[in-house]
């Protein structure tokens, strides 16, 4: 795994570490339990960061192997197929998936929009399938 530089690490309880500095992780054995999982070394400090959370979770954290990069990319590619698919969609079987099936394709369209967009505005889900 490739370790992502400037990437900030969630150590638990409030704290939280540039990826880049952190140079070692050592699961803690004695007196492990809630709030000491984990002695974090990192390449400023003398002495380990005590973190909340397991050094598998850390580590994890920490980088983003290919597999979840290729994911994540598939992920994109069938979200935008499937806008493409429900904008190709007649307004009336727009209007008959909405009445009879409770599916508000033009919400979903405007929230996969805003899902891609920088800074999606904060939409609820309610409009999605209205109540009758």
């Amino acid at each position: 795994m490739e370790n992502r530089s400037h990437r900030m690490v969630h150590l638990g309880y409030g704290k939280y570490w540039r990826s880049d500095h952190i140079v070692g992780l050592l699961p803690i054995e004695e007196g492990r339990g809630p709030g000491r999982r984990t002695e974090v070394y990192v390449s400023s400090r003398p002495e380990p960061v005590i973190a909340s959370r397991a050094e598998d979770t850390i580590l994890d954290d920490m980088s983003m192997g290919p597999s979840r990069e290729a994911r994540a990319d598939e992920l994109r590619s069938a979200v935008e197929e499937l806008q493409g698919v429900l904008q190709g969609l007649s307004p009336v079987l727009r209007r008959m998936l909405r009445n009879e099936g409770d599916l508000d394709v033009n919400a979903w369209l405007r929230r996969l929009d805003s899902l891609s967009a920088e800074d999606p505005p904060d939409d609820g889900q309610e409009e999605l399938f209205p109540a009758d």
